[in-house]
């Protein structure tokens, strides 16, 4: 059976009080069903503003997208996911990661590592988690039986990670370095990854959600224009080809609600992010997929 669509927001803007409440409060308006915050220094710390977030909402679901690793102490983090979903009222996703700046581990005081030893701390990282929160001793108590765990990453031993352990497997459509730069992945090459962690998966019992991290969204009938500055950023994109990335989400309504519609079919992510600056451009989308669904 298809996975109904499922619609979030990565909030990646600090803000007072009063604002934070506001923009949540717009986001559940405007039909996304969960909001998210990523985890880099400089940012919000994630897990106060996702209790804000919940007390200004009544729906929304609450989340990490994603957690770095490399910040926590498994234990440490257990007690504050513990801690979180329960003063959320069970509304929390747990969203982990490897972690790929250096230079936040760096001013953090922090080892950074090889990339393999990072994905040897999120495994430590997942397996400790599901050991204390699965114990019915375990205090401080979760509301939710089980925190949806989301785990993202393109590598292969962090899909086969996220294959044994995760509900949700996010896929963020780009290479990330040592810095903060991206580099976007083609369709082919995403076709390539997600086919790689199905095959990790083909043992589960219970399939994941497919979750796809969108870096552009824009309604129009000028993606010349709306993907300029990305078109600088990537000299080597022809407009045609930035079009065509599964990460690019521009032109008309109905070419972008085709376009989800096919990556569904193609991939089978039916669990979307955009970015903060992107929400209230995104919600003719979700407001057209929710019709054609009803």
């Amino acid at each position: 059976m298809t996975r109904p669509f499922r619609f979030g927001v990565n909030m990646l803007t600090p803000a007072s009080a009063a604002e934070w409440r506001a923009k949540c409060r717009r986001a559940e308006e405007l039909g996304y069903d969960v909001i998210l915050v990523p985890d880099h220094l400089g940012w919000v710390a994630p897990f106060p503003a996702l209790v804000a977030a919940a007390q200004a909402t009544e729906r929304a679901r609450v989340g990490t997208l994603v957690l770095n690793a490399g910040f926590y102490n498994p234990t440490l983090l257990a007690r504050e996911v513990a801690t979180t979903d329960a003063l959320t009222g069970g509304r929390l996703e747990l969203g982990l990661g490897t972690g790929y700046v250096r230079e936040e581990h760096d001013a953090a005081g922090l080892p950074f590592g090889s990339a393999g030893e990072r994905v040897d701390h999120l495994r430590r990282t997942v397996e400790e988690l599901a050991r204390l929160l699965g114990s019915e001793e375990y205090q401080p108590r979760p509301e939710q039986a089980r925190v949806p765990l989301l785990i993202g990453g393109n590598g292969d031993r962090v899909l086969r990670l996220t294959a044994e352990h995760a509900d949700i497997a996010a896929f963020s459509g780009v290479r990330t370095g040592s810095t903060r730069s991206l580099e976007p992945l083609t369709a082919d090459e995403l076709d390539e990854r997600v086919a790689r962690y199905r095959g990790f998966a083909a043992g589960r019992a219970e399939s994941a959600e497919l979750n796809l991290l969108i870096q552009q969204v824009a309604v129009t009938d000028d993606p010349g224009t709306a993907l300029k500055s990305v078109l600088e950023r990537q000299p080597h994109l022809t407009l045609e080809a930035a079009l065509a990335l599964p990460i690019m989400l521009v032109g008309p309504l109905e070419d972008v609600v085709a376009k989800i519609r096919a990556q569904r079919e193609r991939y089978g992510f039916t669990n979307l992010t955009v970015l903060e600056p992107q929400m209230e451009a995104f919600a003719p989308v979700i407001e057209r997929l929710r019709a054609e669904s009803a």
